[in-house]
C-alpha cells in the first residue's frame, strides 16, 4: 500500500519487578547524605516506552514487545507478524546474558533486519579477555592483564600496580566496587578470593590506568562517526574511592557514589588526544564487529595514550544519559538518533 508506514518492534525482556519502582518509594530526607540527582529513575518500562513515542514522532508505525522470557512469543513475533525491523532491546534471556546474542540470531534466521550489532559482536564483547586480545592483534591499545580461571597468582606476576580485579563475563560493572583497585600483593590475593567467591570464572587481573576515563560513543557503519566524547569528574569522590566506574556509581541512585561522578561532555582533552583516542575507538568498534552504534570505555593516561577498557554493542540508549548525551552534543535530537539507527537496520533489508 503506497504511503504505509515502516513498522518498528521494540523488543526487550523484562521479567518481574523491576529494582528502579522500589528505588523510587524512597523518601531522600531518609538518606545519610543530600542526593545531587534525581533518586527518581524511570524504569526500564519508561525508558522504553520514551524510545517508542521519539520513533513515533519520526513518522514509523511502532510498538514494545515484551518478550517476557517466552520463547513461543518471541517465535509467534517473528513467524506470524514480522515487523519491517526489530529495535533490538534484549540483553538477556532466562537472566543468562550469554543468551543475547542467541536471540539475535533468531532475527538472523527468520531474515528479519534489527537495529545493532550481529551475534558475533554482541558475544565476543561479553568475553573481555578475548575481546582483549583481539584488540591487541589489530593494533588497540589496552591494558596488559591475565585471566585467571582459580584464584591463585604469583608474587612475581609481571603486571605493575595497581591493578583492578573484575569478572571477565559479567557486563554493566557488575562486580566493580571502589575495592576492585588494589595496590600490592595482600591486597590483590584478597581481592581475588573474594571475586572468585561471588563471581564465575575467568577474573580478570588488568593494570589499572591511572588518568582520565572517557566514554567514546561510535554510530554508524559506512563510515562510523565519533560522537563528542564524556569525560568523567571523580574530583568529589573520597580519597578512599578510586576513580573508576563502579557498578554503584552508574546504577545506585541510593548510593553516595552516584551523586558524586559527573559527566563533561566534550572532553577537555588537547586536540591531538582526541584525535588518537578517536582512532583507537574506531579501531576497536571495527576490529569486534559492531554495527549501528556503540560505546568504547577508555582510559587517557597521564602521558596521553589511549587505553581502550571494554566494547559495549548495544548500549544504553536512555535520553540525556551517555550515548545520547554524546549524539545530543553532536546535535541530533533523541528522537533522530533513534530514527538513524532503524534507517542503518533498514538497508539491510
Amino acid at each position: 500500500m503506497a504511503g504505509k508506514k515502516t513498522s518498528v518492534i521494540v523488543l526487550y525482556n523484562q521479567v518481574g519487578e523491576d529494582e528502579y519502582e522500589k528505588i523510587r518509594t524512597t523518601d531522600p530526607a531518609s538518606l545519610d547524605f543530600t542526593p545531587v540527582y534525581d533518586i527518581d529513575v524511570a524504569t526500564v518500562l519508561e525508558e522504553y516506552q520514551a524510545i517508542v513515542m521519539a520513533l513515533k514522532s519520526e513518522g514509523f508505525r511502532v510498538a514494545a514487545v515484551n518478550v517476557d522470557d517466552d520463547l513461543g512469543r518471541l517465535k509467534g513475533l517473528l513467524e506470524k507478524s514480522p515487523p519491517d525491523v526489530i529495535f533490538n532491546l534484549v540483553e538477556f534471556f532466562h537472566n543468562d546474558a550469554k543468551l543475547e546474542a542467541a536471540v539475535a540470531a533468531l532475527f538472523e534466521l527468520h531474515k528479519i533486519p534489527y537495529t545493532g550489532s550481529p551475534p558475533f559482536a554482541l558475544s565476543l564483547c561479553q568475553r573481555k579477555g578475548m575481546t582483549k586480545q583481539l584488540l591487541l592483534q589489530n593494533g588497540v591499545s589496552t591494558p596488559r592483564f591475565k585471566s585467571l580461571r582459580e584464584p591463585r597468582i604469583t608474587r612475581r606476576h609481571g603486571l605493575h600496580y595497581p591493578l583492578i580485579v573484575k569478572p571477565a563475563r559479567e557486563d554493566a560493572s557488575l562486580g566493580v566496587d571502589k575495592d576492585s583497585v588494589v595496590y600490592d600483593y595482600a591486597q590483590l590475593t584478597a581481592r581475588l578470593k573474594q571475586t572468585f567467591d561471588s563471581h564465575q570464572p575467568p577474573i580478570l587481573v588488568e593494570e589499572f590506568i591511572e588518568g582520565k576515563e572517557l566514554h567514546v560513543s561510535v554510530l554508524g557503519n559506512d563510515p562510523p562517526m565519533v560522537l563528542p566524547m564524556i569525560e568523567f569528574d571523580f574530583s568529589e569522590l573520597p580519597e578512599e574511592h578510586p576513580s573508576i566506574i563502579t557498578y554503584d556509581v552508574k546504577w545506585n541512585p541510593l548510593d553516595q557514589a552516584y551523586h558524586k561522578v559527573h559527566s563533561n561532555c566534550p572532553a577537555q582533552i588537547s586536540k591531538r588526544s582526541e584525535r588518537r583516542v578517536q582512532k583507537q575507538a574506531l579501531a576497536a568498534y571495527l576490529a569486534t564487529g559492531c554495527r549501528d552504534y556503540a560505546r568504547i570505555d577508555m582510559r587517557l593516561s597521564r602521558q596521553n595514550k589511549p587505553y581502550v577498557l571494554e566494547v559495549n554493542p548495544n548500549p544504553d540508549l536512555t535520553e540525556g544519559v551517555s550515548f545520547m548525551e554524546s549524539a545530543e552534543e553532536a546535535g541530533m535530537s533523541f528522537s533522530e538518533t533513534l530514527r538513524e539507527i532503524v534507517d542503518f537496520a533498514l538497508e539491510r533489508r
